[in-house]
Order: C-alpha cells, then structure tokens, then sequence
C-alpha cells in the first residue's frame, strides 16, 4: 500500500469528472487499499478518487467510531434521495482546516459494486448519507465549497493558494 497525495482545492483536476471503474480488478483494489490508507492517516471520514487524481468513479467512506468498518463504493449511483433537507458541518481532505454547513437530502439510497465487484444497495442517513453525497460530488467535480456563497468560496480559495506557497516555501 501507499499513500497518495491528496489535491488541494483550487487545483483544477478536482473539477475533473470520473469515468466508471470497467472491471473491478487488481488495479482498481490496490487504488482502493492506497485510498483506505491515505483516508486513514489523513485523518478522514471519506476519500474519493477524484481528491487523489485518479478520475474514476471510486469512493472509500469509513464512518465508525473506531474506523475499522471500511466501505467502499466503485460506479456509486444516486437511485433515490428524501425530499427533507439536513444541515450539516462539512469539512473535506482537499479543504484543509475549513469546515461550513451544507444543506443535503437527509436520506439517500446508493447503488454501487463492493470490493469483490458485486452489487449491492444501500440506505443511508446521518454522517453516512452526508459522506457518500459529499464523495459523489467529488466524482462530479464538484467541491462541497461551490455550495457556498461566491464571497466565502473566493475568500477560500484565496487561503488555499496562501497556503500553497507557504508549503513549498518550507520545503
């Protein structure tokens, strides 16, 4: 396994939309293992690989308390979403240091291949439905900061590219 470096927002390639995954085989399970161990020490909730600049549709989310429930989600499809809304803290791997609400369906059902490439359905509320909604919009190329207003993601960006410089300038 090995860790992956994660894109910063406002990188450009976070904007990229994945293609899906056409064979769950030996390849798309080491990217999945590289993925689970990146989430893993960064640390997070969930990773897409979009956020480590493989364009395919692949999301890794671990949720538990003691993250030691690994799920992953290849060719992850929306097939059904509640009409209620829920307000969430969102924070994202690729936005380090900046958290913000955003207001998502409070229910979703997924539809995706496992690890073994087999399909399965899923219902999730909670962190969970916020997480696979949050990665999916990563394989759309989309940050969970265009939910926000143009002055907050501006201001953002601005930060992030600071940033940026700051850390090549201490290396």
């Amino acid at each position: 396994m090995a860790l992956l470096t994660v894109l910063c927002y406002p990188d450009p390639r976070l904007h990229k939309v994945a293609k899906p995954v056409a064979q769950v085989d030996a390849r798309i399970k080491k990217i999945v293992a590289d993925m689970a161990e990146t989430m893993y020490e960064a640390p997070g909730v969930g990773l897409a690989a979009t956020q480590v600049d493989i364009h395919e549709r692949i999301v890794v989310i671990d949720v538990s308390e003691n993250q030691n429930a690994l799920q992953v989600f290849i060719n992850p499809e929306l097939v059904w979403v509640s009409p209620e809304k829920k307000s969430w803290r969102e924070g994202c791997l690729s936005v380090p240091e900046y958290y913000d609400e955003v207001d998502r369906p409070a229910v979703v059902r997924v539809k995706a291949l496992d690890i073994h490439g087999k399909e399965f359905e899923v219902e999730a509320d909670g962190l969970l439905s916020v997480c696979l909604q949050h990665e999916m919009d990563h394989l759309q190329g989309k940050v969970f900061v265009e939910y926000l207003s143009m002055l907050k993601r501006t201001r953002i960006s601005l930060k992030m590219k600071k940033r940026a410089k700051e850390l090549v300038g201490q290396r």
